[in-house]
């Protein structure tokens, strides 16, 4: 039965490949980058194995932080890899151990479980200067090996119940997006932390050591050292720890399989009709309150949402690290970032409505309407973010001779932005991650017409701003507030008759093929 799950698996992934030129190009890049970075690491770790303990003190470090990720990234990608999920198996009368056995080495199949499996061995090999440390690198070796994997399907199995809810999946994609934004200021401050306590690594290696992440790494380098009592302590911490993983697996995974979590199905009252009556009664308002819902529920509309602030947090980063007063950076670039960003965000608009573009379709909404109610909602918080952006950091920083001149690019931005994803979306599209899924999912063979669509939007919009962007620069070389007017008056007049013009070219486009296009937008269902 262990053989026969991980011929599923083998299959599965054979499948996959299968679908797409495009995905396996991905694989191929994806593991030549893992054996690349898995190359360096591991070089790094044979210069450092002469000294036993700086080589002990960089495995613990590194091998703590696989555990932890091994832990937590499949429940946040859960989306990701569907064969991660213990309830697929609740209709198969397989014996628990096996089914343990089979779903524990099938982690090993794929990219991850291949890079983490050799780095593990390339470590143990690491410690070939000492034999005794190189035999209990070897032994430990497997159960660091299956720490990582089973501490995986641990953690899946525990939030099998949450992640059948669409809110989970959603709070998830929300959190992680911040983490991932705010990257290069956790980098850099956790940089400056390391530099100003040099042996701050070296104390957290040996706290670590201590305990179930880091124990089962210090083994060989406490053989080394010749801390026999130590190694033998840390040994039965992490097989203590590998073996409190597996029954805690055994019990979720039969809680999982004796009552698989079943998706609710949604039960209210009638409240009225919501955004429905907020928005004018005509059929861009309705359009205008669908597209607002979404903004608000789905998170592949709602992450934008979220970029808007910690975009702001980036930028007064940065300004911090700006050599002299970088205050003005962020006057000057947040608004016009920000309506790039939310102007940009309807260029896949259709796409993401999926099947349901057929409602638009079915009720001969015309293509005009449909334009002006998609850019409507993103108006209704996209205007005031903007405004927000471009006039509070003008007067808090002491820059107020920046926010006209913002304010008319970040508007413009947004306008025309706006105005081209109208038309983008009326035309070409890509496959996109569905409606409930991961956020973050990439669709098999899309990556390289996203790309492509993406860079000519761009493009196409700093093209036709150059209008706008030309006084912007005069008013914030001579600190003249005639051409910040100019800025804004072009801003709002091109940004205003290029959303006009998109409105009009995208619907007539929409009204022309507009089967055409439900029918390219289902084909990734």
């Amino acid at each position: 039965m262990v053989a026969h799950l991980l011929r599923l698996k083998l299959l599965l992934l054979r499948n996959s490949l299968r679908r797409s030129p495009w995905q396996l190009v991905g694989i191929i890049l994806g593991a030549l980058y893992a054996l690349g970075l898995l190359a360096f690491l591991l070089a790094a770790l044979f210069v450092v194995g002469a000294d036993p303990a700086l080589a002990r003190t960089a495995v613990v470090l590194a091998g703590s932080a696989a555990i932890l990720g091994w832990a937590l990234i499949p429940v946040v990608f859960s989306g990701l890899d569907l064969t991660l999920d213990p309830a697929r198996f609740t209709t198969y009368a397989i014996p628990m151990r096996q089914l343990l056995a089979g779903l524990a080495v099938g982690g090993l199949i794929g990219i991850p479980g291949a890079a983490t499996a050799l780095a593990v061995l390339a470590q143990a090999l690491g410690w070939y200067r000492s034999p005794a440390a190189l035999a209990a690198a070897l032994v430990m070796a497997a159960a660091a090996l299956f720490t990582c994997l089973v501490a995986a399907r641990v953690t899946v199995s525990a939030a099998v119940s949450l992640t059948g809810s669409r809110r989970f999946r959603e709070a998830s994609t929300m959190l992680l997006i911040i983490p991932l934004v705010l990257l290069g200021p956790i980098i850099s401050a956790v940089g400056e932390g390391i530099a100003s306590s040099g042996d701050f690594l070296i104390r957290l290696a040996s706290g670590l050591s201590w305990t179930p992440l880091g124990a089962v790494w210090s083994v060989p380098g406490d053989v080394a050292l010749g801390n026999y009592g130590a190694a033998a302590a840390k040994a039965l911490i992490g097989i203590a720890f590998l073996a409190a993983l597996v029954v805690a697996w055994k019990l979720l995974l039969q809680r999982a399989l004796v009552n698989p979590p079943q998706a609710a199905a949604a039960r209210g009252k009638a409240g009225g009709l919501g955004l429905f009556a907020r928005f004018p009664g005509t059929p861009s308002g309705a359009v205008a309150a669908r597209a607002m819902i979404y903004w608000l529920r789905d998170p592949r509309y709602s992450a934008s949402l979220l970029v808007v602030p910690l975009l702001a947090v980036v930028l007064v980063f940065g300004s911090n690290s700006y050599e002299g007063n970088g205050t003005w950076l962020v006057t000057l670039l947040l608004a016009p970032l920000i309506g790039f960003l939310l102007g940009f965000s309807l260029h896949a608009d259709v796409a993401y409505d999926n099947t349901a573009f057929a409602l638009h379709l079915s009720t001969g909404v015309s293509g005009r309407a449909d334009r002006a109610g998609r850019a409507l909602a993103c108006a209704v918080f996209a205007v005031p973010a903007v405004l927000l952006a471009a006039v509070l950091p003008g007067f808090l920083t002491g820059w107020p001779e920046m926010v006209l001149p913002s304010l008319g690019v970040g508007l413009g931005a947004l306008l025309a932005g706006l105005g081209v994803s109208s038309v983008v979306s009326a035309r070409y599209t890509y496959n996109v991650p569905l409606p409930g899924e991961n956020a973050f999912k990439t669709p098999p063979g899309s990556t390289g017409r996203s790309l492509l669509v993406q860079g000519v939007f761009s493009m196409v919009l700093f093209a036709l701003l150059l209008p706008v962007l030309a006084p912007a620069v005069a008013a914030v070389v001579t600190g003249s507030t005639l051409w910040g007017v100019v800025t804004l008056a072009a801003g709002l007049v091109l940004g205003g008759g290029l959303l006009v013009a998109g409105i009009r070219v995208g619907g007539r486009w929409l009204d022309a093929r507009g089967p055409e296009l439900l029918q390219q937008v289902s084909v990734n269902k």
